[in-house]
């Protein structure tokens, strides 16, 4: 089908690969599928696909999504609304809610997520510096309400700006009405679809890193003799660590950490301890203890291991599932369900994916 302007806008086209567009490079086709470059743009593309009558995702960066084979059967909407108004600095701030130091930056969702923490990083802000290097899309951050060595988008973000299908309006939603969690929020599960995310405002600070560090970000520094914790300093050292061991998803097909690290009781935690006295754990403020699951997918043998269908864990991290020449998505879901059901038997621990699966 021959693409179409809508009302003299938005340029749709059909039947459209969607492989190539995610970073795991599997996947069937989008049965519609436009370019977002303006707010108008969305609200065109919603009213297109209402009068269809046909579900609708939208797409960032593609890095923590997995198509399914049977593709997407409605209409695919590819994220590229740019913006970075950095509404206050300095002198002045209070006058904005503000603390002295602090600054406010309203992104576009379709803005690339290390460019801008590149650019705060630059301006010497602290905030989001030890999220580097991670793919993606602003939008799609407080999705999976991303995080990395100690540092989680849910702690910087004010509030976002989303369009609201079920009021069919924008709206302006709080960081408390994201309803934010570990590698969670109320827009990836809980309601699902409902809300189109356009930007996301971030309040960041002048300075640096404060203790306590992450443990993997503090050895680090400490090997390389670094004392300075300033945003520049850590964003070097996170690109440097995450380099050392994570594949560049445009030359390896993956979509970066697989699995959520599993939150189990300190009861279940002490069983594990008795057969694998080595188990790693962090005790939370709830009693509970968050277990590292590429600890449990190396014990398990995962690490490096490559499946006769294409699937595999990548050789430097357990936890990274890696596309070396799988065709379909089914290769991944028998791959995944292999890995799982050992981890349980071994551990009694069933793992969660942590990537956003639509099928």
């Amino acid at each position: 089908m021959e693409p179409l302007q809508y009302n003299g806008g938005m340029q749709l086209t059909f039947d459209v690969p969607l492989a190539p567009l995610t970073t795991m490079r599997l996947g069937g086709n989008a049965k519609a599928f436009c370019v977002l470059t303006t707010e108008d743009d969305l609200t065109q593309a919603v009213a297109w696909a209402q009068e269809n009558n046909l579900p609708m995702f939208m797409l960032g960066g593609g890095s923590n999504i997995i198509m399914g084979d049977g593709g997407f059967e409605g209409l695919v909407m590819k994220n590229e609304i740019m913006g970075f108004d950095l509404q206050s600095q300095g002198a002045g701030v209070r006058d904005q809610g503000l603390d002295e130091g602090q600054v406010s930056i309203t992104v576009g969702a379709g803005e690339i997520w290390d460019s801008f923490v590149e650019r705060t990083v630059a301006l010497g802000l602290t905030g989001v510096e030890a999220l580097s290097l991670i793919p993606g899309t602003v939008g799609a951050t407080p999705v999976q309400n991303v995080g990395a060595y100690g540092q989680e988008v849910s702690q910087t973000i004010v509030e976002l700006k989303a369009y609201d299908t079920k009021r069919d309006e924008f709206v302006v939603l709080s960081s408390n009405d994201c309803e934010f969690g570990y590698r969670d929020s109320r827009f990836k599960e809980r309601e699902h679809g409902r809300f189109f995310i356009t930007s996301v405002t971030f309040t960041l600070h002048k300075g640096q890193l404060q203790p306590p560090y992450y443990k993997a970000l503090e050895q680090y520094m400490a090997e390389h003799n670094i004392a300075d914790y300033s945003p520049a300093s850590v964003r070097a050292a996170v690109i440097a660590v995450r380099q050392s061991k994570l594949p560049d998803p445009t030359e390896v097909a993956n979509t970066g950490s697989f699995f959520k690290n599993p939150i189990v009781s300190a009861t279940m935690f002490e069983d594990i301890k008795q057969n694998y006295p080595e188990a790693p754990g962090w005790p939370l403020d709830d009693g509970t203890v968050k277990i590292p699951a590429g600890w449990l997918l190396e014990t398990a043998g995962y690490k490096g291991y490559k499946h006769n269908n294409g699937m595999g864990m990548y050789e430097k991290h357990a936890l990274v599932m890696v596309n070396y020449s799988a065709s379909s998505f089914a290769d991944l879901a028998e791959f995944k369900d292999e890995v799982c059901s050992k981890v349980q038997d071994m551990f009694g621990v069933m793992l969660a994916v942590e990537p956003e699966i639509i099928r």
